[in-house]
């Protein structure tokens, strides 16, 4: 029973990793940018959440109606202003920037909150718990990998049946092709990094939810987030989810064997899919 419940809450703890990834697999995919910053934009979503929650009183959930919208608007005004500037054949320009920003965010973030340890408060959702063939299942937990879900499918929707899917795989496949199609990449490209930011919000929060952040975590969440979209696959979005649950697995058996194997479980997993299926196991076949 104790290796069903760590099964279990891997594949739940999974559903926050493919939250970490979707975001990294959707900018990597549309213009093949590698974010550094990214886990760093996590805990920034993070604290906005701690801000609204303290400022306004909402609820941490309720939070996420100030916190999605405020990062999808920097995330466009950071890619329109910034990181469009950087794109091109080279990837070492976009890498050097995002590092810079990285630095800069976990340093922002330091000199207004201190290093001091901080947690998102969500009452009974907490503690409340679904019993199931007896075993104990967290409703939070279970909310936060329903997201998961819920958004991998918006964006796999998104991505396949809308016009502003379709720019997106158009400059991806294409960008001057699709620049001479009428496109305006630099704001296509801004709009993916808005959506990005969007799905940061929901990890960012969780994240809150879930476990204590300071500034200096993001980078370990870029880690658990490259690790996601590497196992699962470039380019696929539920290969991304898959990804992360099968992380989430490998630490919650490594944790179950030893606590100081969880994280070293996950990192033996995505270097052994490295060496035996480089392209990850749910790669999206070329049409």
């Amino acid at each position: 029973m104790e290796w069903a419940n760590a099964i279990i809450q891997g594949i739940l703890l999974g559903g926050l990793y493919g939250l970490f990834a979707a975001g990294l697999s959707l900018i990597f995919g549309v213009m093949r940018l590698v974010n550094i910053a990214h886990g760093d934009l996590i805990v920034l979503a993070a604290y906005l959440a701690l801000v609204a929650t303290q400022t306004l009183g909402l609820d941490p959930l309720a939070s996420l109606l100030i916190v999605v919208p405020a990062m999808a608007l920097i995330g466009y005004a950071l890619q329109r202003l910034l990181l469009n500037r950087t794109l091109g054949d080279d990837l070492l320009p976009p890498l050097l920037v995002t590092f810079g920003l990285s630095i800069i965010i976990q340093n922002g973030l330091l000199e207004i909150f201190s290093a001091d340890s901080r947690r998102l408060q969500a009452g009974a959702l907490e503690t409340a718990a679904l019993p199931l063939a007896g075993l104990s299942i967290g409703l939070l937990p279970l909310l936060q990998f329903g997201v998961a879900v819920a958004a991998i499918a918006g964006l796999q929707l998104l991505s396949w049946r809308t016009p502003l899917g379709r720019a997106f795989r158009a400059t991806a496949d294409d960008p001057e092709v699709a620049r001479l199609m009428g496109l305006d990449n630099r704001h296509v490209f801004a709009l993916a990094m808005a959506l990005s930011l969007a799905i940061v919000a929901l990890a960012g929060v969780f994240l809150a939810l879930r476990t204590n952040f300071d500034p200096a975590i993001g980078p370990a969440r870029l880690i658990f987030g490259f690790e996601a979209v590497i196992i699962g696959g470039l380019g696929s979005l539920w290969g991304t989810l898959a990804g992360g649950i099968l992380l989430g697995v490998a630490q919650s058996i490594g944790a179950q064997i030893d606590p100081g194997w969880q994280i070293l479980a996950g990192h033996l997993l995505f270097l052994a899919v490295l060496a035996i299926r480089p392209q990850g196991l749910f790669p999206r076949l070329a049409a």
